[in-house]
C-alpha cells in the first residue's frame, strides 16, 4: 500500500467526513492506495491520531501511477485558507 500526506487549511465550509461530519481548521490529507487500485482519502486534525474518511472521495484508479496526481488534485480542492 502506498500513502501520501499533505497539510492544509480547510475552507469556511470545512471537509465532510463519514464518521464525524464536518471538520475545519488545520488538517492533514492522506490518500492510501491499495494493491488492487482502491484509493481512500482520509483527513485528520493536524497532529491528531484519528483519521476520518472524506465523504465521497474514495475511488478506484485504473493506473497506480495516477496516485500522486489524484492526491494533488484533492489537496487543491480542499486547501482554501482564505475561503
Amino acid at each position: 500500500m502506498a500513502s501520501l500526506s499533505t497539510l492544509f487549511v480547510a475552507g469556511p465550509g470545512g471537509v465532510m467526513t463519514d464518521e464525524v461530519g464536518v471538520v475545519t481548521g488545520d488538517l492533514e490529507l492522506c490518500t492510501d492506495l491499495s494493491d488492487d487500485g482502491k484509493l481512500r482519502a482520509l483527513v485528520r486534525y493536524e497532529g491528531a491520531e484519528e483519521w476520518y474518511a472524506i465523504t465521497g472521495a474514495s475511488c478506484v484508479l485504473a493506473d497506480p501511477r495516477d496516485h500522486e496526481q489524484v492526491h494533488s488534485l484533492l489537496h487543491g480542492l480542499l486547501h482554501r485558507p482564505e475561503g
